[in-house]
């Protein structure tokens, strides 16, 4: 199973970027993905999560109505766009896949992660 991120970069206050994920080697339809980030020094914190359809999504109470998570189950891909963007975004980011909706937010529950990809906002 290979997830594989992209997009991060650096991005002033109040822009905006795009990640996207590649997922390989697994059922892409049959699992949840979510996207969390982390800090330098801080924990693996959760951002959003969507279902396996694509209806239903989750998302953290700092970035809800800036970020959104969407999916093509067709191109095995998840995205997160993400809006007005903040100094304290600025974390990798990492997309992960898992098997179930109990715990979303909880990096344990997720089996599959990428490598990251750093998003960097300045002030």
């Amino acid at each position: 199973v290979q997830l594989q991120a992209c997009g991060g970069g650096l991005v002033q206050a109040g822009g905006s970027l795009r990640l996207s994920c590649a997922a390989s080697g697994l059922t892409f339809s049959t699992y949840i993905m979510g996207w969390f980030r982390q800090a330098p020094g801080k924990d693996r914190e959760f951002v959003a999560t969507i279902s396996r359809s694509g209806g239903t999504t989750y998302y953290a109470e700092s970035v809800k109505g800036r970020f959104t998570i969407s999916r093509d189950n067709a191109k095995n891909t998840v995205a997160l766009q993400m809006n007005s963007l903040k100094p304290e975004d600025t974390a990798v980011y990492y997309c992960a896949a898992g098997s179930g909706y109990s715990g979303y937010a909880d990096p344990s529950k997720y089996g599959y992660w990428g490598q990251g990809t750093l998003v960097t906002v300045s002030s």
